[in-house]
């Protein structure tokens, strides 16, 4: 079947990618999957997923030019200058290193840590594995304020085709001189992180912050065959983040999903180059897997002591400094083999684990997990135990090297008798969430702005402005009937709901109205503008359309909402018949209590200080099981980028902050992020298909490859130069040699 093309007549990324795999059709999944099968087989390093993204993204030719291959401008790419600190350069980061004479153009395409105290067998001292960044020893973290990480960056120098290679003199040379890169062609530098949060970032989002930030430039270029911002529909940072995370997501479920493949956590390899080198003799083959497993398996022979007692010592082994020790091995550990023998002989241990033994136990007594996937490679842990040792799956890194030189933690309180019902603490901004702002207030009219609340919901009923209270005739009574119309903009309203009798209350400083049918889709956070002529029977309301649909958390909604108002009320539990967390699961426990209790940013973000969710959610400090079930969910929220993790600060009255404020010891937070992402609706709806109403399918404006011989139209040149202005590019850039721009559309069938 044939191999698409990023640049062909249908573009591989499409708009319902940006919200994620799950919610992509299975044919646009089996179209991507076939090109990046093909990129996995064509490049000499397993590719990560940030590698993959950029493959597809940026244009890889599968022909011999890589990015080459590519219009992409070369003056787009990051300039980086290593001295004696780096910047952070997260794996798929695309780069030109500064060498004083020739530039080296290169993708990274692989790194892991490279901490000095491992030896060149692959000995790690406990402390290292899983120490944080910044580390300065047993038990001691550093200070924590901008950490800094000796890393092993390898770069394929050859990513954008033989023109932009370095000559095998060059290449020489430069690695003679060990300055940029050293004899391997690999780059080993001292990393600064601007805070430990920064260094703690899993990859997908390090590479996030590196295109939204350092390298803007080349993510918004218009000569990539399809923008993100046409994508998400605009330019806006939020909208870009989170769509650029939901392609990334894609892109990781297309590789997973590929029988093709085999994955070692972000790094995918084609199965039938695993089996080549378990049937290679040589070097780094079969035979020499099957020796670093046998190694591992039996590192933990226990000291023997006087009197016949031994002690259980666990043996840490990184697998990159190990796999130096064969012989034969160094002409194979250079550029990117480097990087595919680690991730082979990583594959290799974890299904001789699964295979072999029972949850990382084996018959010997010797337990063998992964303890830290980062350092060295991946450091394996060997421990013949007198004891049980912790549950869990033995492939996830559990850092239990750093986490036995920590102090003994503290006694727990006594386990509370029962388990508790969750309940819910007051709103402590309540009274500042969504006040009515006046527009105007003359002779003849009164007008305000002002959002729905999901009390108004419940009880029907919805304040007044005390511009409005003045004008009412108090002599008929505390109450008095009005005709309330509403003005749903593109919404549809049955005739009770349209127009209907409402009472208004007045008191001594406030009035509101009562008795209203609000319509079925009204929601906490509408915006709604209200119109009052003086002196009349009449009050009007409406709502004000958004130019396009869009979906924040679980809502989708073309009209205006207030996104403070929407984060607190429009929760798990809540709607227009009650307002209660009894009930609820722990996932959906932990959303609710993060929205209304965190940290509220006037754009709808929450943070909350992770140490008092359970708290929150139960009013005191809960059984131990329903903790570890909180816990357990905010584990599977963050995984799936629901939720986010954040570091705040506390002061000295206990009272959280986000950003972190000097001199303040740093918490760790959880995050919601109330995120638009735009919602492709051509002609009305879509279908569970992922296609148009009837057949209809949004195709965004894309570059596509002219067959030799053609050219574009002026139309499409003009088109071409509006689509960069869209992007910022405001002197309107000219469409490349070779190239046309298709303008976006719909397509049936």
């Amino acid at each position: 079947m044939e191999v698409p093309d990023p640049y062909g007549d249908q573009p591989l990324l499409t708009s319902v990618m940006t919200t994620g795999y799950d919610a992509v059709p299975e044919k646009e999944r089996e179209r991507l999957r076939r090109y990046l099968e093909a990129v996995v087989a064509a490049r000499p390093a397993p590719v990560h997923t940030t590698v993959a993204f950029n493959a597809v993204y940026f244009g890889y030719d599968l022909g011999g030019e890589g990015y080459g291959g590519s219009p992409l401008r070369l003056d787009d790419f990051p300039v980086i200058t290593f001295g004696e600190c780096a910047p952070v350069l997260p794996v798929g980061a695309m780069v030109c290193v500064a060498t004083g004479s020739d530039p080296l153009y290169a993708e990274i395409v692989y790194r892991e840590g490279a901490h000095p105290a491992v030896s060149t067998h692959g000995d790690v001292p406990v402390w290292v594995s899983g120490a944080p960044a910044g580390a300065k020893g047993p038990g001691d973290p550093g200070s924590g304020a901008a950490p800094r990480r000796r890393e092993l960056l390898v770069p394929d120098l050859h990513a954008f085709g033989p023109a932009l290679s370095l000559s095998p003199a060059q290449l020489h040379r430069l690695r003679t001189r060990r300055r940029w890169i050293n004899g391997d062609g690999h780059v080993v530098v001292d990393v600064c992180y601007p805070s430990q949060g920064a260094a703690r970032r899993d990859d997908l989002t390090a590479y996030a912050d590196h295109l939204l930030t350092r390298a803007r430039e080349q993510l918004l270029s218009p000569f990539a065959p399809v923008s993100l911002a046409e994508l998400v529909g605009g330019t806006r940072d939020d909208d870009l983040r989170a769509g650029l995370l939901g392609l990334l997501d894609t892109v990781r479920g297309v590789l997973d999903s590929s029988d093709a493949l085999r994955t070692w956590g972000h790094y995918a390899m084609t199965r039938s180059s695993l089996a080549d080198c378990w049937r290679d003799t040589g070097p780094l083959g079969g035979g020499d897997l099957k020796s670093l497993a046998a190694a591992v398996e039996h590192a933990a022979i226990p000291a023997q002591r006087r009197h016949g007692f031994t002690s259980a010592v666990p043996v840490y082994t990184a697998v990159g400094p190990r796999l130096r020790g064969f012989p034969g091995a160094t002409e194979r550990l250079r550029g990117p083999g480097y990087a595919a023998a680690v991730c082979r002989a990583n594959v290799a241990l974890a299904d001789v684990v699964q295979r072999d033994s029972d949850q990382g136990l084996f018959e010997n007594g010797c337990w063998i997990t992964l303890d830290d996937a980062f350092e060295g490679g991946g450091v394996w842990r060997s421990h013949r135990p007198g004891g049980a040792e912790p549950s869990g799956d033995p492939l996830t890194p559990a850092g239990r090297g750093w986490a036995s030189t920590l102090p003994a933690p503290p006694e727990p309180e006594p386990e509370p008798e029962a388990e508790l019902d969750p309940v819910d603490l007051p709103l402590a901004d309540d009274a500042s969430l969504g006040p009515g702002e006046l527009l105007r207030s003359d002779a003849n009219d009164v007008v305000w702005r002002s959002p729905l609340r999901l009390a108004h919901l419940i009880d029907g009923w919805f304040p007044l402005h005390p511009d409005a209270v003045r004008d009412l005739d108090r002599s008929q009574g505390p109450c008095l009937t009005l005709r309330l119309e509403l003005d749903h903009a593109d919404g549809v309203l049955d005739e009770k709901e349209a127009v209907q009798d409402v009472t208004v209350e007045l008191g001594d400083d406030s009035g509101r109205l009562t008795g209203i049918l609000w319509p079925g889709d009204f929601f906490p956070g509408l915006m709604l503008e209200v119109r009052r002529r003086l002196g009349g029977p009449v009050i009007r309301m409406a709502t004000t359309s958004l130019q396009e649909r869009v979906r924040v958390g679980d809502r989708e909604t073309g009209h205006s909402y207030d996104p403070r108002v929407l984060t607190r009320e429009d929760v798990p539990g809540s709607d227009r018949h009650g307002d209660s967390p009894v009930g609820l699961g722990p996932r959906q426990l932990v959303m609710r209590t993060v929205r209304r209790c965190g940290l509220l940013t006037p754009d709808g973000h929450a943070l909350m200080d992770r140490s008092v969710l359970p708290s929150a959610v139960y009013g005191r400090r809960p059984a131990r099981s329903q903790a570890a079930a909180l816990e357990s969910a905010v584990a599977e929220l963050f995984a799936e980028r629901v939720l986010a993790p954040a570091l705040g600060s506390r002061d000295a009255w206990g009272q959280p902050h986000y950003p972190t404020r000097d001199g303040q010891p740093v918490i760790p937070l959880i995050a919601y992020r109330s995120v638009r992402q735009r919602v492709i609706r051509p002609w009305g709806g879509t279908d569970l298909a992922g296609e148009g109403l009837y057949g209809v399918q949004f195709v965004p404006g894309h570059l596509r490859r002219l067959r030799p011989g053609c050219s574009p139209s002026e139309v499409q040149r003009a088109a071409f130069r509006e689509h960069c202005r869209r992007l910022g590019k405001a002197d309107g850039w000219e469409l490349p040699y070779g190239y046309t721009f298709v303008t976006e559309h719909t397509r049936g069938h």
